[in-house]
C-alpha cells in the first residue's frame, strides 16, 4: 500500500494527526527533500527505509515503490504543503494505477494556508473580494494563456502566487497590465512557518526591490490584492445579531429591517 501524505507547509507539528500515524507506521518513506522539514523524518520507527525523491526521477520512485509493494512493505509519499497543489501527484497516481497498486491520499495544510496565518490574514473578505486564486507565473512550466496572470488580475480578487519568487519584476509588470493598482497591497512570504520565516509588506510596484531587500530568492509565496490590506470590509451576516441562520434566530432593528 502506498499512501500520498500531505507534510503541511513546513512546521513539524503541522502535518495531520493521520499523516503523523502513516509517517509513523511507514517501512518506506519517499520524500520531497528540497521542500518537506527533515525534521518530519524523526517520526519514521527504526529501519525504515528513506528516499530523497530530489535527486530521483518519477520513474526511480516509481520503481522504489514498486520493490516496497513486491516485499509487503508499506510506503508513505511525503509531498509538501497539501499533493493537491503543484505536487506532480497525478502522474505517480497513474503509474500507481497501471502496475496495480493500490493508494490513498492524506491531505495536508498548504502553504498557502500556512501564509494566510503568518500575514493573521483572511484572503476572503465580505465588500472586498469573495475569491481567491490559486496560481503561478509561466516558467519552465507553461501556464495556459487564458490562465495568465495578466487575465487573473483583471479580477482584482485575492491572488496566491506559488513558484515566481525569482520572477517578481515581471510579475508586477503583468499585474499591473491586468488591472491591479500600482500601490494595491501586497505581501512575500518566505518559508511560511518554518522557524526561518520571513514576513514582507509592500505594493504590488514593490515586490522585486522588497523581495531583494528581504534576501528571499526562492521558497516564498506573493500574496497580491485589495485584500491584503484587511481594511474597509463589511461585516459578515454570519454572526451579525439581526441576521438569522438554521440554528439562531436574528433580533430585527429598530427599523424592522436587518
Amino acid at each position: 500500500m502506498v499512501y500520498i501524505v500531505g507534510a503541511g507547509p513546513g512546521a513539524e507539528d503541522l502535518i495531520t494527526v493521520r499523516g503523523a500515524r502513516l509517517l509513523k507506521e511507514a517501512d518506506v518513506v519517499i520524500y520531497a527533500g528540497s521542500l518537506v522539514n527533515p525534521g518530519l523524518l524523526k517520526e519514521t520507527k527504526s529501519g525504515c527505509r528513506i528516499y530523497n525523491s530530489a535527486v530521483m526521477t518519477l520513474e526511480e520512485v516509481v520503481e522504489t515503490v514498486k520493490n516496497a509493494e513486491k516485499n509487503g512493505l508499506m510506503t508513505v509519499r511525503l509531498h509538501t504543503g497539501d499533493p493537491c497543489l503543484y505536487g506532480a501527484v497525478r502522474e505517480q497516481m497513474d503509474a500507481f494505477e497501471s502496475l496495480g497498486i493500490p493508494y490513498e491520499v492524506c491531505p495536508g495544510v498548504s502553504s498557502f494556508c500556512g501564509a494566510a496565518a503568518a500575514l493573521k490574514m483572511e484572503y476572503t473578505l465580505p465588500g472586498i473580494t469573495q475569491s481567491t486564486v490559486i496560481t503561478r507565473m509561466a516558467g519552465k512550466t507553461p501556464v495556459p494563456e487564458r490562465e495568465s496572470i495578466r487575465a487573473w488580475a483583471a479580477h482584482r480578487s485575492t491572488m496566491v502566487i506559488f513558484l515566481s519568487a525569482g520572477l517578481l519584476g515581471e510579475l508586477s509588470r503583468e499585474l499591473i497590465a491586468g488591472g491591479y493598482e500600482k500601490t494595491d497591497p501586497a505581501a512575500i512570504v518566505y518559508k511560511a512557518t518554518w522557524p526561518e520565516e520571513k514576513v514582507v509588506r509592500c505594493t504590488v510596484e514593490e515586490l522585486e526591490e522588497a523581495a531583494a531587500s528581504a534576501g528571499i530568492k526562492k521558497t516564498a509565496l506573493i500574496i497580491v490584492g485589495p485584500a491584503a490590506a484587511q481594511t474597509g470590509y463589511d461585516r459578515s451576516l454570519l454572526y451579525h445579531p439581526n441576521f438569522s441562520t438554521e440554528y439562531r434566530k436574528g433580533r430585527m432593528d429598530e427599523k424592522g429591517e436587518l
